[in-house]
C-alpha cells in the first residue's frame, strides 16, 4: 500500500508540473545540466535561479528600475559576487552570516544567491528596522561569526549605528544613488567577473524574521521544502512556467521571499521595483503582460483607493492570479478589486514558522471574502481549546498545524509549542462546514474586559461595515475597574460622505454587538501605523494611549 501511495503521489506531482509547464519538451542534455546546476546549489532555496539559467539562459529573468537581466547574466553575476563575498569576509573555515537590508531590486537577489553559494546563513533584515533593533538582531544571529551586511545606501545611518560594536562586520552597499567609497555589490561583481566561488559543502540556511509587531522579531531558520510544496502551490494557484510575474511584496519578508524563490523555480520573469506604488504596479502588469501579481493585502487597499479615472487606465487583463499574504484582507476591497480586474485573488494564510497553511481561491472569496481558505495539500489543521481538545465546526479555538514545511526552529534554540505533532500557530480561528478556515486573531490579542472575552477582529469588522469607515484597529488597554477596556482607532473614508462622529460609531457598534464589545474610546486617525508588510503596529497604538 505504501508503494502504491508513493507511486500515486509521484504521478500526481508529474501531472501537476507538466500542466504548469515546469516539465517541458527539452533536450535530455539540458535536463542533465539543470540537475547538475541544482545539485551545485545543494538543492537550496535559490537553486531555481541556477536551474533557470540552464533551462532558458537567454530569456529575461529580472526586470527592475535598472533594466533587464537574463537568467544567465543573473547566474554569472551571482558567481562573481559570491567570489567577492568570500574574499571580503575571509576564509576562516566557518560559514559567514550575510545580512541583507535592501528593498526589491537586483542587488537583493544577487546577494541572496551569492550568499547561498558560499554556504552562508542569510539573515533577511526588515528595511524599517531602527538601529537598536538591528543591533540586537545582528548580535543574536551572527554570534561572533564572520559576516557582512549588504544594505541600500539609504539605510547607512541605521547600519552604522547598529554595527558600532561589531567592527569586523563588512559593510557592502547594494543600491546607491551616489558614489560611496567602500565596497558595493556592483563593484564586487565587476571586480570578480568571470571568477567562481569555492562552493560550500553545507546547505545554506535563510533566517527569516517574524513580524515583530508585538516584540523583538525572532529568527526562524529554513532550509527549504520538497516537491510536495511545489505541487500544493501549483494545484491551488495558476502559476505557469516562463511567464512574467510582478513581485511587489517585500522580498525580505517570508511571503515576498517565498514568491521570489518560487518564481525563479518556475523560470518566471521577475518584475519588481524598489518601492511600492499602486499606479506603477498596475502599469508594470499591463506593460509586461504579467500573468501573476504577488502582494501584501494593504497593496490591494492602495490600488482600490486610487481615483477611478486613474485605476481605469489599466486593464490587468493578462492577470491569472494576484496572490497575497501577510495580514488580514479587507472583504470590501477583495470584492471591489475582483469586480474590476476579474476573479484572480488568492489569499494565502502562511506563517514564518510553518510556510503555507491554507489558500482561499477566488471562488472561496466570493463565498466568504474574509476566509483564509482551505488547508493546502499535505497540511492538516486542528482547532483546539485550552485543554487541547479538538473543537467542532464553527467553534473558535487555537489553530494547530501539521505539514512538511515547518521551520527548523528559532535561532535562539527555542521552538513553537507542539501537541501530537501539530504546531501551535499562535492564531485563533474556526473552520466552517465547507472546511474553510477563518482567522479571528492572535491568541495574545484577546481582550478580557469585565470578565468577558473579546477578539478585536469582531469589533474591527463591525466598524469597517459602517459606510463611512475605511479601516479600524482595536486594542486592549489596562483598566483598574474592568481589567482591560477596548480602545478603537478609526480611519474614515475620504469620499465626501455623510459626516460621522465618535458617538455615532459607538452607537453603531452598540446596535450590532453586545454592550461589553463597544469601545470605551475611539480615536480618529489619518492612517493606521503599519509595518512594511501591512500589519498594524499595535505597539504604536498602545503608545498613543499611554502617551
Amino acid at each position: 500500500m505504501a508503494v502504491m501511495d508513493r507511486l500515486t503521489d509521484t504521478v500526481g506531482l508529474i501531472t501537476t508540473m507538466a500542466r504548469a509547464g515546469v516539465i517541458a519538451p527539452l533536450r535530455p542534455d539540458k535536463y542533465l545540466r539543470i540537475g547538475a546546476a541544482m545539485a551545485r546549489e545543494n538543492m537550496g532555496i535559490t537553486s531555481g535561479f541556477a536551474s533557470a539559467a540552464q533551462r532558458c539562459g537567454d530569456r529575461v529573468g529580472l526586470i527592475d528600475e535598472l533594466g533587464a537581466l537574463t537568467w544567465r547574466e543573473i547566474d554569472q553575476r551571482a558567481d562573481a559576487l559570491a567570489a567577492g563575498l568570500q574574499q571580503v569576509t575571509g576564509d576562516t573555515g566557518t560559514p559567514p552570516v550575510i545580512g541583507i537590508m535592501a528593498r526589491n531590486h537586483r542587488g537583493f537577489i544577487e546577494s541572496l544567491i551569492a550568499a547561498n553559494r558560499i554556504g552562508a546563513d542569510v539573515l533577511l533584515l526588515n528595511t524599517s528596522f531602527a538601529g537598536p533593533a538591528l543591533a540586537e538582531v545582528w548580535e543574536r544571529e551572527s554570534a561572533g561569526r564572520p559576516g557582512a551586511v549588504v544594505y541600500d545606501e539609504e539605510f547607512t545611518d541605521t547600519v552604522d549605528r547598529a554595527l558600532a560594536d561589531a567592527p569586523n562586520a563588512v559593510r557592502i552597499v547594494a543600491w546607491t544613488d551616489t558614489a560611496p567609497t567602500g565596497p558595493t555589490v556592483a563593484r564586487l561583481i565587476s571586480e570578480y567577473a568571470g571568477q567562481q566561488p569555492i562552493r560550500a559543502k553545507e546547505k545554506s540556511k535563510v533566517i527569516l524574521l517574524t513580524s515583530g509587531t508585538t516584540g523583538t522579531p525572532k529568527g526562524a531558520k529554513h532550509s527549504g521544502g520538497g516537491p510536495q510544496i511545489l505541487k500544493s502551490i501549483l494545484d491551488r494557484t495558476p502559476w505557469h512556467a516562463e511567464e512574467p510575474v510582478v513581485v511587489a511584496a517585500p522580498m525580505f519578508h517570508a511571503w515576498g521571499f517565498s514568491q521570489l524563490a518560487f518564481a525563479a523555480s518556475m523560470a518566471c520573469t521577475i518584475i519588481t521595483r524598489r518601492k511600492f506604488d499602486p499606479e506603477a504596479t498596475l502599469a508594470l502588469i499591463d506593460t509586461h503582460r504579467a500573468t501573476g501579481l504577488c502582494v501584501v493585502p494593504v497593496m490591494f487597499d492602495r490600488i482600490v483607493e486610487l481615483p477611478d479615472e486613474v485605476r481605469n487606465r489599466y486593464s490587468g487583463r493578462t492577470l491569472r492570479f494576484a496572490a497575497a499574504s501577510g495580514s488580514r484582507m479587507r472583504p470590501d476591497v477583495v470584492i471591489e478589486f475582483m469586480d474590476q480586474f476579474g476573479d484572480v485573488i488568492y489569499n494565502n494564510y502562511n506563517a514564518t514558522e510553518a510556510g503555507m497553511i491554507a489558500t482561499a481561491t477566488p471562488a472561496d472569496l466570493r463565498a466568504a471574502p474574509d476566509t483564509a481558505g482551505k488547508p493546502a495539500e499535505g497540511t492538516e489543521i486542528r482547532i483546539l481549546d485550552a485543554d487541547l481538545r479538538e473543537l467542532p465546526t464553527g467553534e473558535t479555538g487555537t489553530i494547530y498545524v501539521r505539514n512538511s514545511t515547518q521551520f527548523d526552529g528559532y535561532t535562539s534554540g527555542k521552538t513553537k509549542d507542539f501537541h501530537d505533532g501539530f504546531m501551535n500557530s499562535g492564531d485563533v480561528g474556526y473552520l466552517d462546514a465547507a472546511g474553510r478556515l477563518f482567522v479571528v486573531g492572535r491568541d495574545d490579542e484577546m481582550i478580557v474586559s469585565g470578565g468577558e472575552n473579546v477578539y478585536p477582529i469582531e469589533v474591527e469588522k463591525t466598524l469597517v461595515n459602517h459606510a463611512e469607515v475605511a479601516e479600524a484597529a482595536v486594542i486592549g488597554v489596562d483598566d483598574e475597574q474592568y481589567g482591560q477596556r477596548l480602545a478603537a482607532f478609526v480611519v474614515l473614508r475620504n469620499d465626501g460622505g455623510k459626516p460621522v462622529t465618535v458617538d455615532d460609531l459607538k452607537q453603531y457598534v452598540r446596535d450590532n454587538l453586545a454592550n461589553y464589545k463597544v469601545p470605551r474610546e475611539i480615536t480618529l486617525l489619518d492612517e493606521l501605523p503599519r509595518n512594511s508588510t501591512g500589519k498594524i503596529l499595535r505597539r504604536d497604538l498602545q503608545d498613543r494611549i499611554q502617551g
